[in-house]
């Protein structure tokens, strides 16, 4: 069994200790008796159609939003579940950074369901790795604990073998778009092996802007994928300034 295999197996079963001695709390609020309260799943945002046609943010009006039109993104679309904001932001926040095992198998229940509602189809879903040095530091990736367990829930192959990061880069936090874009440019390479004339899922826990997810499209497509969708479980809805429209 690898090191990354047996260390997140200690920490479900810690988690699952933990189950047994307190009662499970709320990741939006932190209320005890549940993991996901009645009041947060009210106050989520999901994104529904009709939605932007590349990018998946909210467009009534069909086809490409405004953005893309000027700058579309370079893969064939993205589609998230949840506006990113309210008990939504505070799950992921609690996922990314406090390794709730079990959260993720909640949440990949909601994804499956957006899964379903955009009628997404692939022949493989690869998460957005990150660092070997992040990976050490934190002791799991979320994005691969939530495509592990959404590819459970839609039956389709799992390969985090598929696409690696080759360096590490700077947060994104703070950069705008053009930013994002170079931060990230050329620091995935993908596998020929996995993805040659395959569609190809990234899946992520979050979309800003589109940057990460077109940098990995990029490696995938020069690998031989047939098509690169992005799949989140939550996307930063963009105000006309640039702003968050909720956060």
């Amino acid at each position: 069994m690898s090191p990354f295999r047996f260390s997140r197996r200690i920490a479900r079963l810690t988690e699952e200790a933990l189950d047994l001695l307190f009662p499970p709390r709320c990741a939006g609020c932190g209320r005890p008796g549940g993991a996901w309260c009645p009041a947060c799943a009210a106050a989520a945002r999901p994104l529904m159609p009709p939605v932007c046609s590349l990018c998946g943010i909210p467009w009534p009006r069909g086809g490409r939003c405004p953005l893309c039109e000027a700058h579309p993104l370079q893969l064939d679309g993205v589609r998230s579940c949840y506006a990113y904001g309210g008990p939504i932001r505070r799950a992921l926040h609690r996922l990314k950074f406090h390794g709730r095992y079990r959260l993720a198998q909640t949440m990949a229940a909601w994804m499956a369901e957006g899964w379903n509602r955009f009628a997404l189809e692939a022949d493989l879903l690869v998460p957005v790795p990150i660092s070997r040095t992040r990976q050490r530091q934190r002791g799991y990736n979320q994005a691969a604990m939530l495509a592990r367990a959404l590819a459970e829930n839609v039956a389709i192959p799992f390969y985090p073998q598929a696409l690696h990061r080759v360096w590490s880069t700077p947060s994104q936090v703070g950069l705008d778009r053009n930013a994002r874009r170079e931060n990230v440019r050329g620091a995935f390479v993908a596998d020929p092996r996995w993805v040659r004339g395959k569609r190809v899922v990234v899946v992520d826990d979050v979309c800003t802007s589109g940057a990460t997810l077109e940098a990995c499209a990029a490696a995938l497509y020069q690998a031989g994928a047939v098509s690169v969708w992005g799949f989140t479980l939550a996307r930063v809805i963009l105000n006309h300034e640039g702003g968050s429209r909720w956060s």
